[in-house]
């Protein structure tokens, strides 16, 4: 019986392993101990729940209701949508094929799909790594402001405090009066920020927002230090906390007088607004941004994935609850718009606001009118901490997958400790963002956020489409998909794949160039070297896709054609004669679910 027992273990270690491609059965050798496996999620939920937590985030919050209503309100929904389902649900089952397939980090999974743009994968950490630099300096506004209202009265309501200009400070919003400013906006400017009169002043370091970016930080490392295993448990708060909070806030604010107005403003279409190129383009930019296309998040945290997980399934979750939630927040926001509307006698528009200042001066001053205030405010704010996290460790995640993917048995040897590897990202991104919380930091915050998060974006999105669509092969991405699954990937993602994605970005990038605008805060108009600076920290994540296919071409031998058939060649290997998951015994209930359920 013993004998029996083992043998039938063997044969079904055998089945296993022939599941997976050749790749997959070498990839042990990247590690320190070459024996050790790649860990996995605990359970399907933890990915679902981390890769959510990562697309809904502070754009949710602030952009998307800003997007819907400048730019046609309810008409918006109508290319948002189309975007969603021609573009971002196909390329988020792309980025999660090549991750859960590969099992590696974005460098190394574009090194084996398309060697002569291997380079995309080393751009998308290098941006992802910039923006976590910065983006962290939200969380430390956020704790500022959290810590802030726990007062018997909220610091931003009244121009009786140290920090005020009180010559030209309002209690309320001051419509069309250009030359005051609400008590709101001062206490961002003048108390959080102590704001200089531009990037050429930097001013002396905000102490206080230093402490609070510290704290920031150790909490982004107590989340990730033990990798999937920490982050998956993590996730179950932070990815769910902040719906409870948005659905009280919504029972709140509804019942608020002039909530109903606002609604309507934010949801009234303007048709004619859908023959306007760029509310098109910003309806897919906002697809691109909310979903993380091109960041290399998604191709870390579903490397983690076990290798028949049902990506297709989960891509239509994540993609759903993204959409949801940020018309959640636009109702949110805009019924508390509607109601300072109705008790300051403005209009919605004089109101409203796009940018870090919807949440940190528009909204702080509805909650200081709000019944309750002492209970809405700090909820608020721990909120948005909670949305910002869940996107900034997915983002640190990535450079840490690929420095474990590249050089884990070198530094493991050195460091002893993965925690001390995570730890030392961890460190070098907050002396990197610094610069952020100078008086004048506000300023190299947006030059920053203008140059990542919108320049490189574009052109790593159509680089990496260019890369798995066209030179990979949309073939042999359904058969990937195969492998995984027991089936092919359906007429709808091949034609989006071939077709509509590559041209939808190709058209996005076209569209920035020719409407290109120099980043600006408010009023403020950077100098002609602010904006070299800029163009300098977007060139730090796209020359690496040049750079990569000029090594590519190098390196192989032959003729120029020789060299680029070359270079053009996966290396991943799906032509082994490995059984596919069609041709095992389903027999077996359970089996037959796993193959054979509807995405």
């Amino acid at each position: 019986m013993e004998v029996k027992a083992e043998t039938s273990k063997i044969l079904s270690d055998e089945r296993e392993f022939a599941l997976r491609p050749l790749d997959l059965k070498v990839i042990a050798e990247k590690t320190a101990d070459a024996g050790a496996q790649r860990p996995t999620w605990s359970r399907r939920l933890e990915f679902i729940l981390a890769t959510v937590g990562y697309a809904v985030g502070l754009g949710n919050v602030w952009r998307f209701p800003y997007l819907c209503y400048s730019s046609g309100g309810g008409a918006f929904l109508v290319p948002y949508l189309i975007m969603v389902f021609l573009c971002g649900i196909p390329l988020l089952v792309m980025e999660f094929t090549i991750g859960q397939y590969t099992r590696l980090g974005p460098v190394h999974a574009l090194v084996k799909i398309c060697p002569l743009l291997k380079g995309v994968g080393l751009a998308t950490v290098v941006i992802s790594f910039v923006f976590s630099t910065y983006y962290n300096v939200l969380m430390a506004w956020a704790l500022f402001y959290f810590f802030n209202s726990f007062g018997a009265t909220l610091p931003w309501k009244s121009c009786n405090n140290t920090w005020n200009n009180v010559g030209n400070c309002s209690t309320g919003f001051t419509g069309n009066n250009t030359h005051l400013q609400s008590a709101s906006q001062q206490f961002f400017d003048l108390k959080l920020l102590e704001k200089t009169d531009g990037i050429e002043e930097a001013g002396g370091l905000r102490w206080e927002i230093f402490g609070y970016l510290i704290i920031a930080w150790v909490f982004v490392y107590l989340c990730i230090f033990k990798g999937v295993k920490s982050t998956g448990k993590v996730v179950y708060f932070t990815a769910v906390f902040p719906y409870f909070i948005l659905f009280a806030l919504l029972i709140n604010n509804v019942q608020l007088p002039g909530a109903k107005k606002g609604i309507l403003y934010f949801l009234t279409p303007v048709w004619s607004k859908l023959f306007e190129v760029k509310v098109w383009v910003n309806a897919a930019a906002q697809v691109f941004n909310s979903l993380g296309i091109a960041f290399g998040s998604m191709i870390s945290m579903s490397s983690y994935n076990k290798f028949n997980n049902n990506i297709i399934r989960d891509a239509l979750i994540v993609t759903f609850a993204n959409s949801f939630t940020s018309l959640l927040a636009g109702f949110v926001i805009f019924s508390a718009i509607g109601y300072m509307a109705h008790i300051h006698h403005l209009p919605v528009e004089n109101i409203s606001t796009g940018g870090p200042g919807l949440v940190f001066v528009v909204y702080p001053e509805v909650l200081s009118t709000m019944p309750v205030y002492q209970l809405w405010a700090p909820l608020f704010f721990f909120m948005l901490l909670c949305l910002g996290l869940d996107s900034q460790f997915a983002t640190v995640e990535v450079a840490v997958t690929f420095i474990k993917d590249e050089f884990g048995h070198k530094l493991m040897g050195f460091l002893k400790r993965e925690e001390l590897l995570t730890l030392a990202v961890c460190i070098i991104c907050f002396l990197l963002g610094l610069p952020h919380v100078t008086q004048g930091g506000i300023y190299v915050f947006q030059l920053m956020d203008h140059y990542t998060a919108v320049v490189s974006l574009v052109f790593l999105a159509f680089f990496e489409v260019v890369a798995v669509c066209w030179l990979f092969g949309v073939p042999r991405l359904s058969l990937m998909i195969k492998r995984m699954r027991g089936r092919s990937a359906n007429i709808y993602f091949r034609m989006c794949w071939l077709l509509l994605c590559p041209m939808l970005v190709l058209c996005i990038l076209t569209s920035s160039i020719i409407q290109y605008t120099p980043a600006h805060y408010g009023k403020y108009k950077y100098p002609v070297w602010a904006e070299w600076v800029g163009w300098g920290v977007s060139l730090v994540s796209i020359i690496w896709v040049p750079l990569g296919a000029i090594h590519e071409l190098y390196r192989n031998k032959g003729s120029l054609l020789q060299r680029l058939k070359t270079a053009m060649t996966p290396t991943v290997d799906l032509d082994a004669d490995d059984p596919l998951p069609e041709k095992q015994n389903l027999d077996n209930p359970a089996s037959e679910a796993l193959f054979t359920s509807v995405a």
